[in-house]
Order: C-alpha cells, then sequence, then structure tokens
C-alpha cells in the first residue's frame, strides 16, 4: 500500500522552475474601479505561445512569474466587456497600473493560444499530438484523457456532464448521433485537434437567434484526403475463439465514409458501436422505438466490459455514407444489419420488503437470446446561413427471440418469447428567412407495429386461471399498431437584443392493443378481465411562444417559453364498452439564465413546469402477463402528473490551466392523481393495478466534477460525484407506505506518463444506496470497484501490460470478485500493425456476484462468467 501511496503521489509533483521574474499590478476600469477575474497573458512577443497567465483578485491584483531569456515581453490584460489592454514590457519585475475602457468587442472574438491548445470564443481546439501516448490507437483513447471530457460506459460522450450535442468529422455530421463507429476506429494518427464547440447551435441560420447550453464536437483531420480505420484478426482459446473487424473509411471535402463488418464471439458488444445517441428537441416525443410488453425473466448482467461476461456470437454490417451535392447540402445513408446470439446464465435471490412482510424469491436461470435487427436512415440536409431544410426518412425492423429456463426450489419452468417489430417515420424541418423574419415548418409522422408472444410452461397464477390446480402452461399474445403526426408553423425574428419565436401546431395519435390470454390445448381465456380491445387517441393543439434575450456582450442569455396546449385523450375498449375521456388546458412555462461571470465563470438557472399524462403502456384494462411472475393492469382514470423542476448550476472553465469545475443541484416535485399497487405473493407473483389516489414524490439532487490536465505529468485527473434523495407513495400489499431512498456515489479516473517506460491507468467508483419505509431504512448497499492497468516499454514497439480489478458489495457474503488480465503487444512498423496476445481472467473467476436494491426490494445475482481465455490479435489502424 505504501508503494502504491509513493506512486500516486510521485504524479503530482511539480517541480519549480529556475531563475523567474514577477510581473505585479492592478486592473481597474476607466471610472478607477477595480476589476475582479481579468486575463494577464505574458508572452515573448504578440504572436508567440503564452509563457505565463494569471487572473486578477477581488482587488483587481495580479502577479504573475515568468521565465524568459527575452529582453522584453508582451502583455496582455482582458476582461468582457472590454477592449484588450496591449504593451511591450522590459524583462523585470515591475509593479503595474492597467486601466480597461468599455468596448463592444463580442466575447467570441477573444483568442487564447498555447502548444497543446487554443481558443477562440467558444471554440477549444485540443492537439491530439499533445495528449496521444504510447498505447493509444484511436481517436477515442485520446479523447478520454481530455479535461472536461467523459466517456461513459456505453460510449457516449458528455462534456461536463451534459451529453455532447453533434459529432463532426471536419464540420460534417455523417454519423447521425452513431459516434461510436467514428470513436472507436478513426486512427489517432490521423487526426490534428479535437475542438469542442461549447453553446453549440448546430443549425446555422438560428445561431444568432437561439442561445445553446449544449456542445458539440469536431475532428479536425491532418490531411484534405484522409484514408484511415482498423482491420482486426484474431483467434484464441478455450473454447475456440474468433475475432474480425474491418472498418475502412474515406474523408474528403465532399465525401465521407465510414463501413464496417465485424465478428466475434470473445464478448464483444458489437451494437455499441451503432447506438444512436442523437436527441429531438422539437415537436412531441412520438417515435418508432420498439416497447416491450412481455419479456423473459432475465439475470442482471455485471456493471463491467462485455468481454468477461457476454458469451455471444454476433455479426454486424454498417454502411454510412455522406455525399456533399453542393455547398451547405448533404445526402446521408446511415444502414445497419445486426445478428446476434447470445447466452446467460446465473441465479438471482429476490426479496421483497412489504409493511407487513419479507418475501424471498430464488432462481437460477438460464437464457438463449437471437437478435435480428436491420435499421437505417435516410437523410437530405441543407444547411445554409440563411435557410435551413432536413427531410430524414427511418426505418426500424427486428425478430427477436428469447428462450428461457428457470429452476426454482418447487419447480422448473420454461419461458418462451417472440418480438418480431416494424415501424417507419419521416422527420421533416424547413427554416426559410422571408424578409427580416424566420419561417418555421415542421413535421413528424410515423407507423409502427408490434406482435409479441410470450410462453410459460407450467402456467403460473393458478388460483385466478384455473381453481387453484396446478396446469400445463400460460400463453399471452400482444398485437400493437400505432400512427402518428405532429405538425407546425411558426417564424423567428430579432427585435435588437430580443428574440421571438411563436408557433402553432397539432399532433394525433391513434394506438391500437389487443391482448389474448390462452391455457393448455389453446384453450382461450374469455373473461373480459383478461382480454384488451383498447383503442387509444392522443391529440393535441398548440400555441407555442418563445422570448430569448442577449445581451450585447453576450454575458447575458436568457429564455422565457410559454407553451399553450390544448390535450384531448380519449380511451375505448370495446370489450368493457368502456369510455374514458380526458380534455386538459395546459400552461407549461420555462424560464432558463446563463450568465458569464467572468472570463472563468459561468452560472447558469432554469425552472419548469410540466404536466405528463398515462401512456397507453398505464392505460388497459384487463389484466396482462408481462412476465412469468407479474400480472398487470391499469382499471383507473388516465393517469395525470404534474411537476416543477427546478435547477441551478455553476461552472469554472480555465483552458489555460486545462481545469474544469462544475457544481448543479436539481430540486423536482411532482403531484399524482393514480397510485399503483403492488400485491406480492409468498412465491414472488405480483399483481400490479393502478388505483385512483392523489399522492407526491420529490427528489433532490447534487452533482460537482473537475478534470485536470497536468501538462508537465501528462496526467489527467477526473473526479465526480452525486448525492440523491428522493421520497415517494407507494401501495405494498394493500398498505400505503412511504418510500424513501438515498444514494451518494463517487468516481475518478487518472491517466498517468510517469516515465517513458511506465503509463499507469485507473479507474474507481464507490456508490452507497440506502432504501426504506418512512419509520426507518431496511436496507443500504454499499458497492465499489477499481481498476488499474500498468503499460510496461521495455521498447518504443513494444509493451507489457499487467491489469487487476476489484468488485465488491456489502450485502452478499461472497460478493468480493477480483481479476487479473496479462498483454503483451508487438508494433511492426512496415507495414502498420499491432500484434497483441492476452491472457483474461488470469484467476479464472467463474462467477460474478452482485447486488443492487430499488425502493422496496434488492436483488443478489450470480452471473456465470467467460474462462480464463488466451487470444491473440493482429490489428492495422490506417
Amino acid at each position: 500500500m505504501k508503494k502504491i501511496l509513493f506512486i500516486i503521489l510521485s504524479i503530482f509533483v511539480v517541480f519549480a522552475g529556475y531563475s523567474q521574474t514577477e510581473i505585479t499590478g492592478q486592473v481597474f476600469d476607466d471610472n478607477s474601479k477595480k476589476l475582479s477575474g481579468a486575463t494577464i497573458m505574458i508572452s515573448k512577443d504578440s504572436v508567440s505561445s503564452i509563457l505565463a497567465y494569471g487572473i486578477s483578485d477581488t482587488d483587481g491584483k495580479f502577479k504573475v512569474a515568468v521565465k524568459s531569456e527575452s529582453e522584453s515581453l508582451f502583455l496582455k490584460v482582458s476582461y468582457i466587456g472590454f477592449a484588450t489592454f496591449e504593451k511591450t514590457i522590459l524583462n523585470k519585475a515591475q509593479q503595474l497600473e492597467v486601466k480597461l475602457s468599455p468596448s463592444s468587442e463580442a466575447l467570441k472574438e477573444v483568442i487564447v493560444k498555447s502548444e497543446i491548445l487554443q481558443q477562440r470564443g467558444d471554440t477549444l481546439s485540443f492537439s491530439v499530438d499533445a495528449f496521444k501516448g504510447k498505447n493509444d490507437r484511436v481517436i477515442a483513447d485520446v479523447l478520454k484523457k481530455i479535461p472536461g471530457i467523459e466517456i461513459r460506459p456505453n460510449g457516449g460522450i458528455y462534456y461536463k456532464d451534459e451529453p455532447i450535442q453533434k459529432y463532426y468529422i471536419e464540420g460534417l455530421d455523417m454519423l447521425e448521433g452513431r459516434y461510436n463507429l467514428a470513436n472507436n476506429n478513426l486512427s489517432a494518427n490521423a487526426v490534428s485537434k479535437i475542438e469542442i464547440l461549447e453553446n453549440h447551435q448546430p443549425v446555422k441560420v438560428l445561431d444568432s437567434l437561439e442561445f445553446s447550453e449544449r456542445a458539440s464536437i469536431n475532428i479536425k483531420l491532418k490531411k484534405d484526403i484522409t484514408f484511415s480505420g482498423t482491420a482486426t484478426a484474431g483467434i484464441g482459446a478455450a473454447p475456440l475463439l474468433w475475432q474480425a473487424k474491418v472498418t475502412p473509411m474515406i474523408f474528403t471535402k465532399k465525401r465521407q465514409a465510414i463501413v464496417t463488418y465485424q465478428s466475434n464471439n470473445t464478448g464483444v458488444d458489437a451494437s455499441g458501436e451503432v447506438l444512436n445517441f442523437s436527441q429531438n428537441f422539437y415537436g412531441n416525443n412520438f417515435g418508432i422505438d420498439q416497447e416491450n410488453w412481455v419479456s423473459i425473466q432475465n439475470v442482471s448482467p455485471p456493471p463491467f466490459s462485455s468481454e468477461r461476461w457476454l458469451d455471444n456470437n454476433v455479426h454486424l454490417l454498417s454502411g454510412n455514407i455522406l455525399q456533399r451535392i453542393k455547398k451547405d447540402l448533404d445526402l446521408k445513408l446511415n444502414i445497419s444489419y445486426l445478428n446476434d446470439y447470445q447466452q446467460q446464465d446465473g441465479s438471482t435471490q429476490t426479496r421483497y420488503f412489504t409493511p407487513t412482510d419479507t418475501i424471498d424469491v430464488i432462481e437460477n436461470t438460464n437464457n438463449d437470446i437471437f437478435i435480428s435487427k436491420l435499421e437505417g436512415e435516410l437523410t437530405l440536409e441543407n444547411n445554409a446561413d440563411k435557410n435551413y431544410f432536413k427531410d430524414q426518412l427511418a426505418f426500424n425492423g427486428s425478430w427477436n427471440a428469447k428462450r428461457g429456463l428457470i429452476d426454482r426450489p418447487d419447480t422448473r419452468i420454461m419461458q418462451q418469447m417472440d418480438n418480431p417489430f416494424f415501424g417507419i417515420k419521416n422527420d421533416l424541418r424547413l427554416l426559410r428567412t422571408v424578409g427580416k423574419q424566420l419561417i418555421t415548418f415542421t413535421s413528424n409522422t410515423g407507423f409502427a407495429e408490434n406482435n409479441q408472444d410470450l410462453l410459460v410452461k407450467p402456467g403460473q397464477f393458478e388460483a385466478i386461471f384455473n381453481d387453484g390446480e396446478p396446469y400445463e402452461q400460460l400463453q399471452q399474445l400482444v398485437s400493437t399498431r400505432k400512427i402518428y403526426t405532429d405538425n407546425s408553423a411558426g417564424f423567428t425574428e430579432a427585435l435588437g437584443k430580443f428574440t421571438i419565436a411563436p408557433k402553432f401546431g397539432f399532433s394525433i395519435q391513434n394506438q391500437q392493443l389487443d391482448t389474448d390470454i390462452f391455457l393448455e390445448d389453446g384453450e382461450e381465456v374469455f373473461d373480459a378481465d383478461f382480454k384488451n380491445r383498447t383503442e387509444f387517441v392522443e391529440s393535441s393543439v398548440y400555441f407555442k411562444n418563445s422570448f430569448r434575450f442577449k445581451s450585447k456582450d453576450e454575458t447575458w442569455n436568457l429564455s422565457l417559453s410559454t407553451p399553450l396546449e390544448f390535450k384531448s385523450f380519449r380511451l375505448e375498449d370495446d370489450n368493457f364498452e368502456e369510455t374514458r375521456e380526458l380534455d386538459r388546458l395546459i400552461f407549461e412555462p420555462y424560464f432558463s439564465m446563463n450568465k458569464k461571470l467572468s472570463a472563468y465563470w459561468d452560472a447558469n438557472a432554469s425552472a419548469a413546469l410540466r404536466y405528463d399524462f398515462g401512456e397507453l403502456q398505464q392505460l388497459y384494462y384487463g389484466f396482462l402477463l408481462n412476465g412469468y411472475r407479474n400480472l398487470n393492469r391499469y382499471n383507473a382514470p388516465i393517469s395525470e402528473e404534474t411537476r416543477q423542476i427546478y435547477n441551478a448550476g455553476l461552472g469554472y472553465r480555465n483552458p489555460l490551466k486545462q481545469l474544469f469545475l462544475s457544481a448543479s443541484y436539481s430540486y423536482n416535485y411532482s403531484e399524482n392523481n393514480l397510485l399503483y399497487s403492488s400485491n406480492i405473493g409468498e412465491n414472488g407473483t405480483t399483481i400490479l393495478e393502478a388505483v385512483a389516489l392523489d399522492n407526491n414524490s420529490d427528489n433532490h439532487s447534487f452533482r460537482a466534477g473537475g478534470s485536470k490536465y497536468f501538462r508537465k505529468m501528462k496526467t489527467t485527473l477526473k473526479l465526480n460525484t452525486s448525492y440523491n434523495l428522493s421520497k415517494r407513495q407507494q401501495l405494498l400489499n394493500n398498505t400505503l407506505a412511504e418510500v424513501n431512498t438515498r444514494s451518494l456515489n463517487f468516481r475518478g479516473s487518472l491517466d498517468a506518463e510517469i516515465s517513458s517506460w511506465l503509463i499507469a491507468n485507473y479507474s474507481g467508483n464507490y456508490t452507497t444506496y440506502t432504501s426504506g419505509f418512512e419509520d426507518g431504512d431496511f436496507q443500504t448497499i454499499e458497492t465499489q470497484q477499481h481498476t488499474l492497468d500498468l503499460y510496461f516499454y521495455p521498447k518504443d514497439n513494444q509493451y507489457l501490460s499487467a491489469g487487476g480489478e476489484y468488485y465488491g458489495n456489502s450485502l452478499s457474503e461472497n460478493g468480493t470478485n477480483y481479476f487479473v488480465n496479462l498483454s503483451y503487444q508487438f508494433t511492426f512498423e512496415k507495414p502498420k500493425m499491432d500484434l497483441n496476445i492476452s491472457w483474461r481472467n488470469i484467476l479464472n473467476t467463474d462467477t460474478f456476484i452482485n447486488a443492487y436494491n430499488n425502493e422496496y426490494y434488492y436483488v443478489q445475482s450470480s452471473y456465470r462468467l467467460r474462462p480464463s481465455q488466451v487470444l491473440a490479435t493482429l490489428k492495422f489502424t490506417f
């Protein structure tokens, strides 16, 4: 332990320079008012890199130490809303007085340069060569080291704890949110810079009209014509392993393409490379995403790399092409096909806590999962300075099936589910300049159909379906259809510092649900309580107006949205001959504020009122078998929820120091007209119903984080923490209870180049989750995981890596899990390729024990892992 502490402390040692000149002074405005937060930069001359910098304190004073052999120095002092002060001074210790004059110079014109980054207004450009280490091959390896950036386990990219908006390559959005393909395959050697576009507005015509709080990323390549990509071939044992992947890509000024084919049985989850992280921020949330009405009982997968646990046989083919037809006009095609077979093997122990009892369910599970999915998008986009047009046709089809076998102490249960799905939609968005106004039009239309079949043997819920007697099988059939359209028109106009954007629109969505239950020998259950013939129509007419204010110096950005909407809901069920109707006129105001406090500090706050109404998944009259031990229905009024949402945050960004800090607090309060009642039987069977009973819930959430790049040590440190506190009411076995939860999380990572022959990567995560009823807590679980990888370089073209992982939880008696890995890599210069031999799971840990809790129950699961395996791969990065 002492050696580990010594290494960690050594990483943070910063050696002092030799002879230095100390420049001190004070900054005032033209009225002799002291200016706090002014930026002081010193360089050799007006075009050279920055030698030293500082920030004035609350009294306007500054002190900057600079090391230079030059006889003279160039001083630059800047402050938001004031003209930049520039002066050549002698290289000697001295006291200065600086007076700044007011200026209308826009903040985005401020330029800051250093050897590893450039800042121009809201754009930060990081040099890839400055961050790239010896074992970094693709751009994702470099991106995770950049301060302010976090790559989540699924590949999602976050900047200052918020998801990025766009992922560009040379300013073009070819992938439409599927950026894992580029991130995991684009050679880092082909990239010159990674640009972070803060407050990025992706629609050019809205750039000066609508303020954006979100950031985007742009990848700058070294060459105008770039051929890049990866190719991998691997084989190993035991059992027989294979891994094959080829991902060629080309980037020119008018054409971009990324094509990939990959196949493996080594546990690599290929589907992650075609995940779509894009989000739609206009119109209603209608879409063609597949919804699961029924499911088989699964084992919760472990919280680490799928290569450790996923037993698979996957094939993925994807093509992504962008063709620039003419200036600002692009045609894009994104299409992928995934075929995957997976096996799951494990056991779970579930304990339910009710106000009157404790119920345990023990299950050993073995599942076979068959995935066949085809999806794609065809997009035509014209993103010009005066006009914007985007039309996107998307389709989604899948033919998935699951087979499961559950062993319980008293019985064996077979599950079988088939889940074919098809959906198609078209999204259109048009913005056109007419005179001094910007006319807008949007249209979103789609259709989806889903047919699901769940078969359970032997039949469950004997008391309900067979007078308490055992019977052979229970089958649930579900058929759903959905068609929708959402259309709007409006205009946007700038009135000095203000922008107004009224919009009128209407939407309608029609959904149909048919469900039937069959017993042994195809015997249909005719009781109306177990059938649904439901039609649900949701329509609305809305007027949404937004007001925006941006100060001349861009230090203030205010936004106020005042949407007024008339919503109408009608639910009919021919089987019950009942109708539920609901008409509401709702007002959902939203206010947000962003304030630049200084060159480095900014603050934000927002408040919103939201209304949520029942979806079809919480509206059907008749019982539906969701899983082999879950029977649900919602024979109650249409649900209504009113939410108040408040947020406030403070951020610090100093590119010169490569230091990013942020903290935020949010509070959500909701009121509901329905409460959901769970009746849990002795064998774990659960009947869920909705009850008309007013209730409320609230949630407090605090987040803080920071990241810092230590330039001299080539080390990136990232730390984050979050705390959540929630309270809501629950009906458990006909008893009303207040359920309270608390969670605390710490996570951090360290990427350090300790010396020319040693690189260390560490990541850790600690979480504590407590749940309980109003009269006391019933369960607290602490979980933690730590990963350390060391890379030893006896020569520049080869390394030996040793990695260790620790996972533990406080609930399970055998909840401690250790893993050790070794690998050796040799790099051939001609041709450029890596030969890697890895030995995974050296300790041959065969099971992973995990535990988690959620409100009124906890689950302890044991998952069968992949055995100790050796894999040799050849990887080309071109």
